[in-house]
């Protein structure tokens, strides 16, 4: 099968493009390589350095005639999204819809897109959150992702465009770069193994889904080949604290930094946790990697890139 993976050369992205590519279809890919590698992208997929706003994309659909797209390149940093609320909608919610315009014309069948459980709930009132969870985003970022959900719907009625939307947790693992896109477990974890020393926003009691990103792969296979659409979280159900991560991450790396505080970050969600249950009935779809299993394997990539910067 044809399929468009946008955001393809990213964290996420990138390793979404070995899943299919491994599995016989045909992929291409499109990133703009701000904040992806090139080499990250699989080399039997077909890759076009654009922009996800770039009218130059109908190109691709004219040569590649995708029948799935996986929408996942973003505006993907909060911080920068209160700073400039426009570039976030520019890219986040035109760049969405230029992908949805074209899907029609060109006949795609379904688009996957990846949304921010993290975000579209704002401060949760239960815990974990379902998708019945009142959605009050707190930030442009957030706003736009569940801007682009809506935009999904509307051309499911009126276009007949299968989608799916996943709200991601907090996704970690192999290949998330410390700037950009990054969180807390790849920040710490480069400092750590760079004889730096890491800060805690706040107290460090805010907690989060951390959730692998193999099993982000996973539920994004899942949706793929189970006839299923509309909303669905993907996390693990579990609260995991900063001040948790701080100490796991300096046992594996052993590191010898203290633990110290800083300010607390304006507007920081405090609690941010997901239940999956809906995913898991109906695709059967489990997350499978523990938060142990998840940050050795973070850990032992990072090592294991240190060592070639220095050979």
């Amino acid at each position: 099968m044809n399929i468009l993976v946008t955001g393809g050369a990213g964290f996420i992205g990138s390793h979404i493009v070995d899943q299919f590519v491994g599995e016989g279809h045909r992929v291409s890919v499109i990133d703009d390589l701000s904040t992806g590698r090139r080499k990250q992208v699989h080399r039997e997929a077909a890759f076009y350095k654009l922009n996800v706003c770039d009218p130059r994309i109908e190109q691709v659909f004219q040569k590649e005639r995708p029948v799935v797209i996986m929408h996942m390149a973003a505006q993907m940093n909060v911080r920068k999204s209160t700073e400039d609320p426009v570039f976030d909608a520019e890219v986040n919610i035109m760049g969405t819809l230029q992908l949805l315009k074209l899907a029609v014309r060109y006949g795609a069948r379904k688009i996957l897109f990846t949304s921010s459980g993290g975000t579209v709930y704002g401060e949760q009132e239960v815990f974990p959150a379902t998708e019945s969870h009142p959605t009050r985003p707190l930030s442009p970022y957030g706003i736009s992702k569940l801007t682009c959900e809506y935009y999904l719907e509307y051309y499911r009625q009126v276009a007949g465009l299968q989608y799916v939307a996943l709200r991601l947790a907090n996704i970690y693992g192999p290949r998330q770069h410390a700037d950009g896109e990054a969180g807390v477990v790849a920040i710490f974890t480069q400092q750590m193994l760079s004889d730096e020393q890491p800060r805690i926003n706040g107290n460090g009691f805010q907690t989060r889904d951390y959730v692998y990103v193999g099993d982000v792969v996973e539920a994004m296979r899942a949706v793929f080949v189970h006839p299923v659409e509309g909303i669905f979280n993907v996390g693990t159900g579990t609260e995991t604290t900063v001040n948790e991560i701080f100490v796991r991450l300096k046992e594996l790396t052993n590191s010898p930094c203290r633990e110290i505080h800083g300010p607390a970050k304006k507007g920081e969600q405090l609690r941010s946790v997901l239940d999956a249950g809906k995913l898991e009935r109906e695709t059967a779809w489990a997350h499978a990697v523990s938060l142990s299993e998840g940050l050795d394997e973070t850990v032992k990539f990072f090592q294991q890139q240190k060592r070639r910067r220095f050979t």
